[in-house]
């Protein structure tokens, strides 16, 4: 791999200049990073590899490695990046296969339509082939009915937008306790029935939200690119890319029946590979960060495929996995639990491996004296930090991801160990405590590869002497400006 810069690595593009004065050793060459003032008399020094002045300012690009070190990094990752676009070559599956709607769930037709007309009426009015409630208000059921006898209903007057029926209108009933109150001039969703009789055949099913979520779009991505610059655009292209790898290849790959763990490997080590070099450059640091994702990602593959099986998890636990095996019956459910359990592991596996990545090589340029024993050291302590914060992040994602499960349960009163016990649950345990041993797994592997890659080009090595007289002396050049 070569060493490319990434977008705000900015070379130096000076020429090197040999040292004019003897180093000091490194023991005495601290002082000089810990205040500029007292030091100004040694600008016109070459400090040694590793301590160099311009670090106090500020870190350049690293150093590249050697050309030997970055044909053995090739050498592991072309052959994988083949095996990668190989495998999407073979499992692409060309589109979601055709099926015949059930009317069921998100497996309806939809169409767009809006509210021109709202009134309120007398619920009992409107509600009369229900069935009087019997004036039992203890249960939930009785509060509903009492409350669609005497309570206000709304009676709004849907058009339909778009669509062969586009202006049509039609009337839905809102009930007091609906959970979604419907208002004037309001976009909705309306479904739409071919075979149920004309009257019935529309009816409201969600509001238009596509406007908000839009503009909170706009404004992640402003603030992105305002922060991070290039950097920031390239994440946004990047998260395209991924999302588009997930649509147009993973969901489609899975519907068409291939094997969903084999479909999600391929397809997040294609999203690792576009999202990583994107982001952080074509570099050997970025790609000592990608094998480390790869490892932790098999690591993640193999302990989930162990423990789905062991703890018989079908995969199949609420209407909308229900629905996906009634339409889909060859879809292999406990395998599209797996594959999500990777694709969710993924994006902190970046965040984890690429940090700890820089983190040697920052290290290395503050003390390139630094053997892969002390670097490793230095950087694992950093590490621990991280997977503290990571771990209880993904535990806690999760957590609040199935709170209104776990809402249930407490109403319930159920003990922990039912609560744990319930397929439900069990997937979301299996899935967390899976993906955080992957997470707590990256830490050293990733530090002991950076070491290794990192700490095998001496200060002596012509590579590295004339990367680094490169940095050097174009900093000397600007500072006798």
């Amino acid at each position: 791999m070569g060493p490319l810069n990434s977008c705000d690595d900015l070379p130096v593009t000076s020429s090197p200049q040999p040292p004019t004065q003897p180093t000091e050793p490194t023991g005495h060459n601290d002082h000089i990073h810990a205040g500029h003032g007292h030091d100004d008399h040694r600008h016109d020094q070459v400090p040694a590899p590793g301590h160099s002045h311009g670090h106090s300012h500020g870190h350049g690009p690293a150093a590249p490695v050697s050309k030997h070190l970055r044909k053995v990094i090739a050498a592991v990752l072309i052959p994988f990046a083949v095996a990668v676009f190989v495998g999407m070559v073979v499992l692409w599956p060309g589109g979601a296969p055709a099926h015949e709607r059930s009317g069921v769930g998100f497996d309806r037709q939809t169409q767009q339509g809006r509210v021109v007309a709202l009134e309120q009426v007398d619920c009992k009015s409107v509600n009369a082939s229900q069935v009087p409630t019997t004036g039992n208000v203890t249960t939930p059921e009785g509060r509903e009915a009492r409350a669609r006898q005497t309570g206000d209903c709304k009676k709004a007057t849907v058009e339909v937008g778009t669509g062969p029926d586009k202006g049509r209108t039609f009337v839905e009933i809102v009930q007091p306790g609906a959970p979604r109150q419907l208002e004037k001039d309001q976009e909705v969703v309306v479904a739409y029935a071919p075979d149920a009789p004309r009257d019935l055949q529309y009816s409201v099913v969600d509001v238009n939200r596509k406007l908000p979520l839009a503009v909170l779009a706009a404004i992640f991505a402003v603030a992105v690119v305002v922060v991070g610059r290039m950097r920031g655009l390239f994440a946004l292209i990047a998260l395209v890319v991924s999302f588009g790898v997930l649509t147009l290849f993973i969901l489609p790959a899975i519907l068409q029946g291939s094997n969903p763990l084999v479909v999600a490997v391929v397809g997040a080590s294609a999203i690792m590979l576009i999202a990583l070099y994107m982001c952080h450059g074509l570099s050997a640091r970025t790609s000592v960060a990608v094998l480390g994702t790869l490892v932790s990602l098999l690591l993640i593959g193999l302990l989930g495929s162990v423990f789905v099986d062991w703890a018989f998890l079908s995969g199949n636990t609420d209407d909308n996995t229900g629905l996906i095996h009634g339409l889909y019956p060859d879809i292999d459910m406990s395998g599209l639990l797996l594959a999500g359990v990777i694709i969710g592991s993924l994006g902190v596996l970046d965040d984890v491996t690429v940090t700890q990545t820089s983190a040697v090589w920052e290290l290395h340029q503050a003390d390139s004296s630094m053997g892969p024993r002390a670097l490793y050291r230095a950087a694992i302590r950093i590490g621990r930090d991280h997977i503290a914060s990571v771990v209880n992040t993904l535990v806690l994602a999760y957590a609040g991801a199935a709170l209104p499960l776990l809402l249930l349960f407490s109403i319930a009163n159920s003990s922990m160990g039912s609560v744990a016990n319930s397929e439900l649950v069990a997937e979301e345990i299996v899935r967390t405590l899976v993906g955080s041993i992957g997470l707590v797994a990256s830490v050293p592997v990733t530090t002991a590869l950076a070491a290794l890659v990192v700490s095998a080009d001496r200060p002596g090595s012509p590579a590295a002497a004339a990367a680094s007289g490169r940095v050097r002396g174009g900093r000397g050049r600007r500072r006798k400006r």
